[in-house]
């Protein structure tokens, strides 16, 4: 885990902001510290990344990235809950600001109003100590997780449809799979409609979200040794929300995959828009 250089200021105010976190003996003050230390990019500001972004920059975490090339548009707001009816056509980067902002000032946010690209994620990725995939199409998950793999960066990885999601974390560990060990290929178009064609229920990308928090603090206070739990590794959860039940398969790290078992792979080398099935949909949802 990267060393931040950052600086906690423990006023009153500190102590009363993370009192129920400094209450729990897996957590106390010095993990609390371990939180305000660490830094987590997040890749889009929808659905997903509404959530996600809300519970980490309560929970304290120091410095988050966060990266969206699109507008609100008022078809978002049935559950895209950074955002409200005053923030339509202005960037969504501008709207999570301002909220995260308001949910906690003493935390440091980087915004990036672009497009995640083979030219530009090395930067983005490294320098923080996690990444929390919140995209929408499986171009920009398989080069997300691509350059995870090769910077060793741990994933939290989600994604919705309709009333389903599923959630697991990719720690880049030597036994761990990567999201290529569990989609060696993206599906066909006809196979993986966007949110925009299939529909989504509002809620469902705020359960969704709300585990990838959950898993992203568990990996930063384990990483920095305080136990708060386990992670999803080599576990993938699976969310029905029409019947209410959760279920998880295991994943195994396959010794051929062509990412985290070649220790020659190189990003750069992979044409991304080419060798995903479907196109990049700018809802910034996490549809499968």
């Amino acid at each position: 885990m990267r060393t931040s250089a950052r600086t906690v200021d423990r006023s009153l105010d500190w102590y009363n902001r993370y009192a129920r976190h400094i209450a729990l003996d897996e957590v106390g003050e010095a993990g609390q510290i371990a939180l305000n230390e660490s830094s987590v990019l997040i890749v889009g500001a929808g659905g997903l990344g509404s959530p996600a972004a809300l519970y980490l920059a309560a929970a304290g975490v120091g410095t988050l990235g966060l990266i969206d090339f699109d507008t609100v548009s008022l078809n978002n707001l049935q559950r895209q809950i950074l955002h409200g009816t005053k923030d339509v056509g202005i960037p969504k980067i501008a709207s999570a600001t301002r909220t995260l902002t308001d949910i906690n000032p003493g935390i440091t946010i980087n915004t990036w109003n672009e497009m995640i690209t083979p030219d530009n994620i090395w930067d983005r990725v490294t320098g923080h100590d996690l990444v929390l995939d919140a995209s929408d199409n499986f171009a920009t998950r398989y080069l997300i997780n691509d350059v995870c793999v090769q910077t060793g960066t741990p994933q939290v990885f989600g994604a919705v449809l309709q009333f389903s999601g599923q959630v697991t974390v990719f720690t880049q560990e030597e036994d761990s799979a990567c999201y290529r060990c569990l989609f060696p290929v993206a599906p066909a178009p006809e196979l993986a409609p966007s949110c925009t064609e299939a529909g989504i229920f509002g809620v469902t990308p705020g359960i969704i979200g709300s585990l990838q928090a959950s898993q992203a603090l568990i990996w930063l206070l384990g990483a920095k040794g305080f136990d708060a739990g386990a992670v999803l590794k080599n576990r993938l959860l699976l969310y029905d929300g029409q019947n209410t039940t959760f279920r998880s398969i295991k994943v195994s790290r396959n010794p051929s995959c062509p990412v985290c078992s070649d220790n020659e792979f190189d990003y750069r080398q992979v044409e991304y828009s080419e060798s995903c099935a479907v196109n990049s949909v700018a809802t910034s949802d996490g549809a499968f």
